[in-house]
């Protein structure tokens, strides 16, 4: 494994999605200008986090979020992990991440396995089954520093997919998520702490900042771990 800068872009996301895309992709610009040589931006980085929120703020991939992306890529010659935004296609809709090469080449397209059920009572539910569709793929890509695996948010708690992208080269997890005020600090250390021991990886999170008013407060916390 080379070694490079990795960047995490703990977003402050609002409502309005083109303040959203300026803003992740100035500081896309800025990580690379610091030396970043993969830049990852969080969770649903366009968009507020909600099932109402999802059908609304939905795009094709390719499309206009995507295709910032792809430009700051090339623009500042990096790998773009795009955290992630909702996808519709063929009347589904995903939650899924993007990643773009220094040529700002679409290089993978990675679609939330697991889907986020929970029921915490006196605490928390939500239900992203309510509106989205799960993925069916694994997602990796190859950089000249290391092979990348990606999953999203409650994909980190499901130890095979770690696993699985370990015994397939991989020696950098990356998963933008956005835990909450309650799962966060449970679990949101002690589940990237444990995939990166057990399959001596590193691990890294990408979380929106946390905002107060938000109807889903997001944990933050953005997280690299060593092996």
């Amino acid at each position: 494994m080379a070694t490079f800068r990795l960047a995490l872009i703990q977003l402050q996301v609002s409502s309005v999605k083109s303040d959203n895309l300026t803003r992740a992709c100035g500081l896309i610009w800025e990580a690379a200008k610091q030396g970043a040589k993969i830049v990852s931006l969080p969770e649903c980085f366009n968009s507020p986090y909600g099932t109402k929120y999802f059908p609304e703020y939905a795009e094709k991939i390719p499309g206009d979020s995507t295709q910032k992306l792809s430009e700051v890529a090339k623009k500042c010659s990096i790998y773009v992990i795009g955290g992630s935004i909702p996808e519709e296609d063929a009347g589904k809709l995903y939650n899924t991440c993007a990643v773009f090469g220094p040529d700002g080449t679409l290089l993978v397209k990675h679609r939330k396995l697991h889907l986020f059920d929970i029921d915490v009572p006196g605490k928390i539910t939500f239900q992203e089954s309510k509106t989205l569709s799960p993925g069916d793929s694994f997602s990796t890509f190859d950089t000249p520093y290391c092979r990348v695996g990606l999953g999203i948010c409650y994909d980190i708690r499901f130890a095979e997919l770690a696993q699985i992208y370990a015994q397939r080269g991989c020696q950098l997890l990356v998963y933008p998520a956005a835990f909450n005020l309650t799962t966060g600090p449970a679990h949101w250390e002690l589940l990237q702490r444990g995939r990166a021991v057990d399959n001596q990886v590193y691990v890294a999170t990408a979380s929106p900042a946390r905002d107060d008013k938000a109807s889903y407060v997001a944990w933050g916390h953005s997280t690299v771990v060593s092996p």
